[in-house]
């Protein structure tokens, strides 16, 4: 996707950006997004903060919204799913209601909105692909097939693997994305440890969660 982000949009304020969190009070839960997601043909996978919670079994904190990804070029088949809401685009502190083609085509994020309400449900990462392969948006020296990063939970709920979920976290670490990756180490296999060692060599050399890798699980 391009870099170059699109003119217009609605420039938002430190104020309503801090705000926004009151507009994601209704989203969907996980369940409720696999029961609206039920039959598409494209890959989809439960992102970032709630994927870790589906792969460690339980919820372990609270999550202001919900993310999940797809192939970009099959974003029309989500879009089709969802009559009489609204898909926003976002980014770098704009938001686009309603996208264009040409603005979807410059982003990644898009938030499902109702427009009764105005209230936030859902939010989609239109993610590179080639085909069935899955490119990383970090780094596309990193691609994998679709099947190898995502997994289900016992009841089929697609999300990505917790790996790569760190992997993206790892960018601004946050507190709670300190706190995610304390909680989920330990749960990773030795085979997944040493993944996301290589991938944080590669994309983030120095970073300070290597060494906390070198650790044996606690």
């Amino acid at each position: 996707m391009s870099e170059q982000l699109p003119s217009g949009g609605i420039e938002l304020s430190p104020d309503e950006i801090a705000n926004l969190l009151a507009r994601w009070s209704s989203c969907w839960t996980p369940t409720e997004v696999a029961q609206r997601l039920a039959g598409i043909g494209t890959p989809w996978y439960v992102a970032a903060g709630w994927a870790l919670d589906l792969f460690r079994g339980r919820r372990t904190r609270a999550h202001g919204d919900i993310e999940i990804a797809i192939p970009a070029a099959r974003f029309p088949e989500v879009r089709h799913l969802f009559p009489g809401y609204v898909f926003d685009a976002a980014g770098s502190g704009r938001i686009w209601e309603n996208a264009a083609p040409e603005v979807l085509a410059a982003t990644h994020q898009t938030w499902l909105r109702d427009p009764a309400t105005g209230n936030y449900l859902l939010d989609v990462f239109r993610e590179p692909h080639d085909g069935d392969t899955w490119i990383c948006r970090r780094d596309e020296r990193i691609r994998l097939p679709y099947s190898d990063v995502i997994h289900h939970t016992r009841d089929g709920i697609p999300y990505l693997a917790p790996e790569l979920v760190l992997l993206f976290k790892a960018k601004h670490l946050r507190g709670k994305d300190q706190t995610d990756f304390d909680a989920t180490v330990p749960h990773l296999t030795p085979a997944q440890r040493e993944t996301l060692t290589e991938l944080l060599t590669r994309v983030h050399p120095g970073h300070p969660w290597l060494e906390a890798l070198q650790v044996g699980p606690r």
